[in-house]
């Protein structure tokens, strides 16, 4: 039995996030498909999630070398960490993530819990797992001239790789927000490939 981590990271209120559609479309399918597998969904404006606090670096420290698995920041890490997959929900904003979304990778990438320094410098602790960055644009990033501007499933496919987790896959739904697309039909076929992808994940 597998346990996978569904993060999500959108502003907008249940129900109208094009985001959630899709990967809605793939928890259902992944679920139907894997019965026996846990499916943690997080919600971090549910959970809410602040930024790291002012002055408490030390105790997060000291918190790590006691392996305190309740602490009201490590307990993310913890439970990321524990996951053996995972399935991330995000539309880009201003090139890059939602600021919740980098919040949450703060909470996450810790010191001798997702990865460790060592003689040879950093190394992620995450081996064998495997994510799906699931994302979309209001705009063609795609190509250029708009690709070299993206820093959304970029940043994520660098600090998922500096913590181990080195399989992962992007389902990205570009040209949401331009007026002559049939938007309907980009999210359609974006939740058929999403449902396919669950079917091997």
């Amino acid at each position: 039995m597998s346990k996978l981590l569904y993060i999500k990271a959108n502003a907008k209120a249940e129900g109208e996030s094009r985001t959630f559609q899709i990967s809605d479309s793939f928890i259902e399918t992944y679920k139907a498909n894997n019965p026996d597998d846990e499916v943690i969904e997080l919600d971090l404006y549910d959970a809410g999630l602040q930024f790291l606090p002012k002055g408490k670096m030390n105790e997060l420290r000291e918190a790590v070398m006691k392996e305190d698995k309740q602490h009201p920041v490590l307990k993310f890490a913890y439970q990321f960490a524990e996951a053996d997959k995972y399935v991330i929900a995000e539309p880009i904003w201003n090139l890059g993530l939602p600021a919740i979304l980098k919040a949450y990778v703060d909470y996450v990438a810790i010191s001798g819990i997702t990865f460790a320094y060592t003689e040879h410098g950093p190394v992620g602790l995450l081996k064998n797992k495997k994510a799906l960055n699931i994302i979309t644009r209001g705009g063609d990033y795609s190509s250029e001239p708009m690709e070299s501007l993206e820093m959304a499933d970029k940043y994520l496919r660098n600090i998922f790789g500096f913590m181990g987790i080195t399989d992962f896959t992007t389902i990205a739904t570009d040209r949401l927000d331009i007026i002559t697309e049939d938007t309907a039909a980009l999210l359609s076929d974006a939740k058929e490939k999403a449902k396919e992808e669950a079917l091997a994940f």
